[in-house]
């Protein structure tokens, strides 16, 4: 089964940028698919961006589509997710999951989960 581990969280200002990282071990990585979720403050967590196993497939949340882009290494078993332009209501704790149902819009369909790097976007 495979673990995850993110980072690349921090405090950014509107308008600037991050990349997070999600690492993956053990032996299934190129047999998932990956969604990074995200949880705002007071908000339930939810899905922002996936990427299918192979990295031919992605699918973009309304709110971030045009500043969000993600991305995987094979070599490195890592999921990328590169944020730009961003705004405050993209606070929150960023989570990769692992599901065998590309995109899965239901959470008890994930496999692994890591254990969250916080965004804060603040001025």
């Amino acid at each position: 089964q495979v673990q995850l581990v993110e980072s690349g969280g921090g405090l950014v200002q509107p308008g600037g940028s991050l990349e997070l990282s999600c690492v993956a071990s053990g032996d299934s990585f190129d047999s998932v698919h990956i969604t990074w979720f995200r949880q705002a403050p007071g908000k339930e967590r939810g899905g922002v961006v996936c990427i299918s196993r192979d990295g031919g497939q992605t699918s973009y949340a309304t709110s971030v589509k045009g500043r969000f882009t993600i991305s995987r290494d094979k070599s490195s078993n890592t999921v990328y997710l590169r944020m730009n332009n961003l705004k405050y209501e993209d606070t929150g704790i960023y989570s990769c999951a692992a599901t065998r149902k590309y995109c899965a819009g239901d959470q008890q369909d994930y496999e692994a989960w890591g254990q969250g790097t916080q965004v804060t976007v603040s001025s």
